[in-house]
């Protein structure tokens, strides 16, 4: 039966049999002894009309189908081909589903051959494939095929992905097949007869992976650290960028239709200049200027030259990715000096060996995506060099349980340990202290600040790259978080005197003294009265938020309700309740501290041989006394330092799905003397820094000193000025002095015409999730959905990468976008041709970190509006207007419906912040001539 593979692919009406969805394309390929053995194709006559979205996608009209024969005239020899087989679909249930219900309405038995699902064998033999889509794989494995979306192309797409995933399931190790055998029933392919037999056949093969270090049952892959040949370098800067930007040098010879961009050279020599004079350095560097090229050579140039670790800190995991898989091996080419580069990420990125191999060994049932996650990770173990878990894309449910196995959650490991010598976090570091360029990101920079330096290696210097980002990060991590789920996940992950509980299994493996004063019902009262507590605590604040909300119900842009409480006088009493039970429940959580304690006690006298235990019990109780220190934080003491608190809660969501957040109001004294002072030279570079040319707001909230700072603006390459229209209407409906639904319903008249303009490829930016959701419904009554592609943020499913990738994967799309879309989304080309920003993105004023701030500068005397509503909301608008141009070839619009940005009198600050384009600003019908005679 192994040695047959039937794989099958349909076309169909529809999603779904149980609507009266048919097949009207069928695709078999039969595989024996690995090879392709015969094929069956045919077009089905459905008896209905097939739908516009399927001929778009497939091709199939309903005159191809209309003298196919049915489905019940080829059963039998479709029932036939599966004699003996293993049924093999690139997501079975779809394929069998639709097969058996045909099957069924013809009389037939239904198929109950074991199945193999190439799609979940995909995400398990190759968890570090970019997407698991057919389209997807076939380009990773560079399989070939004929017309995407028809039945017999997909189906030899499919076999000959099966033939891939059946050779790297035989190169496995004998561990990793082992602990899949026992995984094999949680899955949806029938794997049990092969992964036995490949089980048998290594457990009498003398075979050694010579590239796996086999310790308690993991097979981990080997790795080695080559530490380059140091060599003296002595080269004049000067020369030394001579060598690679001009006429005949590197970058000439290394990179295919190279042209020399003088800002990239100007921004090499800033760097320098901030480093050798030991000045901060603001740079902002328009899109297309190569700024990160530009700034890892004069970094890699210091390090060498002065022996000295350059840090570069990143916002975004994407650009990390960027520098390391593209940047940093062309510099490599460059300059031919051996120098080394580390990436260090938080403990919560690296897998915790010791946890997982914890949790292979439990008996627990788990749901399907656990088991496909387990799957993918003993997979993942076998190739990874890092453990960095940004490497796989997980099930959404796998997250969580990757969280309980990371090595966050790990204690102090004894370095004498065999698991501390394996550690990927650990190696790592280690990597991280013998670097010359120490890549990072901004999360653990500021963690690094905020705890004294003591996570990353010491430095003197440092590159910030995505700086408009810097300030908001401090802030997150000067300030502090709490909700409902974090608190609960914590005393779940403790649990009850129960056997099935952490605490439970503790228990049965420590004999307590007489004299302990730890009690099994005296744990459980008071566990049982700290989830009540934390259950009414958050299902008060909710209430509390709602009563006082009354008045104002507007949400966020990610439609939450956002509430300041840190001067709480709005009602006293209710308040005066809250306090009372957050002092009983921290007296609740002191009593399981102490219980805990009693634990360890006995633990640490015991010499328990599950010394795990008392690693976790660490943990648990650091966990429970970081909620307490919170609680008190936000509820019951003052800051030192000015902060705003508040609360933010799903509009629509459950009663207790409460977020309790504070942060610094002002951070710029904190970043001047934790930061600042502390280092030589910092560098801070992105695309948005300046406004109408100057750099004071930025250098303001950062707490930079203008003596001590360089700044500098390298201008775009590109040619804006043919590249790009601005187009502003006169004719919208004002939204100060008309409702909010004239302006939607405005806005929609205009993505239609320019949609039809434009052939789609549009990406449309609301400031507010309320009013995308509003435009989302309106579109989507009035636009032909069966040529154009919706994709809406919140609304259509799948993250912001998915979102972005279903917009290019259809010809005729239109993407609306909140909040994360106005800046790191990169769609070059003609995906592309026009970009829609409905408001200009000022803040809500009622935002509670907004309000906090501008009472401050009131305090100070000084303008809110233009000291900080104005400066922020004109760096928005640049990271949304750098959205369109991403190449020097990229044409396009940009159509603005606030007409603010020409009748306001602080409109210039918006257009004279940008590169200079042509404007127009006239009547929606002029416009629309306009755009159509320009594309």
């Amino acid at each position: 039966m192994n040695e047959r593979f039937v794989v099958v692919d349909l076309e169909t009406t529809g999603h779904s049999p149980a609507n009266s969805d048919k097949i009207i394309e069928i695709g078999i390929v039969v595989i024996e002894n690995d090879n392709i053995v015969d094929e069956f194709s045919t077009f089905f006559n459905p008896n209905k009309p097939i739908p516009a979205f399927v001929t778009n996608l497939t091709g199939i009209t309903d005159a191809e189908v209309q003298n196919a024969p049915l489905f019940q005239d080829k059963a039998a020899k479709i029932t036939a081909l599966f004699e003996n087989s293993y049924l093999v679909a690139h997501n079975v249930p779809f394929d069998l589903g639709f097969l058996n219900g045909e099957l069924y309405t013809s009389g037939f038995s239904e198929l109950r051959n074991p199945a193999l699902d190439t799609v979940e064998l995909a995400r398990i033999l190759y968890p570090q494939a970019p997407g698991f889509k057919l389209g997807q794989l076939a380009d990773y494995f560079q399989i070939t095929h004929g017309e995407p979306h028809r039945a017999l192309a997909d189906a030899h797409m499919t076999a000959k992905l099966l033939l891939t995933l059946m050779q790297k399931l035989r190169q496995l190790p004998y561990e990793t097949i082992a602990h899949m055998l026992k995984l094999e029933k949680g899955m949806k392919s029938d794997l049990n007869t092969i992964l036995s037999e490949q089980y048998q056949a290594l457990a009498f093969s003398s075979d050694e992976h010579e590239y796996m270090d086999i310790y308690r049952g993991l097979a981990i892959k080997k790795t080695t650290d080559i530490k380059p040949e140091r060599q003296d370098f002595h080269s004049f800067f000067g020369s030394f960028l001579d060598e690679i930007y001009e006429a005949g040098g590197a970058m000439e010879q290394h990179m295919s239709k190279y042209e020399k961009r003088s800002g990239q050279r100007e921004m090499s020599e800033t760097v320098f200049d901030a480093f050798k004079t030991k000045k901060h350095a603001l740079i902002e560097a328009e899109t297309g200027t190569g700024k990160t090229l530009a700034y890892l050579l004069p970094a890699v140039y210091e390090a060498i030259t002065q022996n000295k670790k350059i840090v570069i800190s990143t916002y975004t995991t994407q650009l990390q990715s960027q520098l390391l898989d593209n940047e940093i091996p062309l510099i490599h080419q460059l300059v031919s000096l051996p120098f080394r580069v580390a990436l260090l990420k938080g403990k919560q990125h690296y897998i915790s060996l010791e946890k997982f191999e914890r949790a292979l060994a439990s008996e627990r049932t788990e749901n399907y995506d656990v088991t496909l996650t387990k799957a993918m990770l003993l997979v993942w173990l076998t190739e990874t060099e890092t453990g960095d878990i940004d490497e796989i894309q997980l099930p959404s449910n796998g997250y969580i349980f990757y969280k309980q196995i990371s090595t966050e959650k790990e204690g102090a490991i004894d370095p004498s340990s065999p698991w501390f010598s394996r550690s990927y976090y650990q190696r790592a570091r280690r990597k991280a202290q013998q670097a010359d360029i120490l890549i990072t990101n901004h999360a653990l920079l500021c963690t690094d600040m905020f705890n004294n330096y003591q996570l990353l290696p010491s430095y003197d210097k440092a590159i910030i790259d995505e700086a408009h980002h810097l300030e908001e990060t401090a802030s997150k991590h000067y300030g502090l978080t709490l909700h409902y789920v974090q608190v609960q996940n914590t005393l779940s992950q403790i649990g009850s005197t129960d056997q099935d509980d952490w605490l439970g299994k503790l228990l049965m493996n420590t004999p307590l003294s007489d004299d302990n004063v730890f009690s099994s019902e005296g744990w459980d009262n008071i566990f049982g009265n700290t989830k009540y507590e934390v259950d009414d605590l958050f299902r008060t604040l909710f209430q509390y938020v709602i009563d006082q909300r009354q008045k104002d119900k507007s949400l966020s842009d990610t439609g939450r309700i956002q509430y300041r409480f840190d001067d709480e006088n709005e009602d006293p009493e209710k308040w005066g309740v809250i306090k009372e039970i957050v002092s009983r429940l921290t007296f609740y959580l002191r009593d399981l501290i102490h219980l805990l304690s009693s634990l360890k006690q006995e633990l640490e006298s015991n010499e328990i041989r599950e010394n795990h235990y008392l690693e976790d019990l660490n943990m648990h109780t650091e966990a429970l006394q970081s909620i307490i220190d919170r609680m008190e934080q936000l509820f019951l003491t003052k800051s030192e330092h000015a902060e705003v608190k508040w609360i933010e809660m799903e509009a629509y969501g459950a009663r207790n799905a409460v977020y309790l957040y504070s942060e610094p109001t002002d951070i710029s004294t904190l970043l001047a003397n934790d930061f600042f002072t502390q280092k030589e030279s910092v560098v801070l570079t992105s695309a948005t820094l300046s406004i109408r040319n100057t750099f004071s707001f930025i250098q303001q909230r950062l707490g930079l000193t203008p003596e001590n700072v360089m700044t500098t603006k390298v201008n775009s390459p590109f040619s804006y000025q043919n590249q790009v229209q601005l187009m502003i209407p006169d004719d919208f409906p004002d939204i100060r002095h008309s409702s909010l639904d004239e302006f939607v319903a405005a806005v929609c008249d205009a993505i239609i015409s320019l949609a039809q303009i434009t052939d789609g490829r549009m990406l449309v930016l609301f400031t507010s999730y309320d009013m995308l959701r509003k435009a989302y419904y309106l579109l989507r009554e009035t636009i032909d959905t069966s040529l154009f592609m919706l994709i809406a943020q919140g609304i259509s499913s799948g993250s912001r990468s998915r979102l972005k990738k279903n917009f290019q994967t259809f010809s005729q799309s239109i993407l609306l976008g909140t909040s994360s879309f106005w800046e790191g989304v990169d769609i070059p080309g003609e995906d592309l041709s026009c970009l829609m920003i409905v408001r200009l993105p000022f803040q809500p004023p009622n935002h509670p970190v907004y309000e906090a701030k501008s009472n401050l500068l009131k305090n100070e005397g000084k303008n809110p509006f233009f000291e900080l509503a104005l400066p922020n909301a004109v760096i928005r608008f640049k990271q949304g207007f750098g959205r369109l141009i991403r190449s020097a070839n990229d044409r396009g619009v940009v159509f603005v419906c606030d007409a603010r940005v020409m009748k306001a009198r602080y409109g210039k600050y918006f257009t004279e912040s940008i590169p200079a384009v042509p404007i127009t600003h006239d009547s929606t019908y002029t416009l629309m001539k306009k755009v159509q005679e320009w594309f």
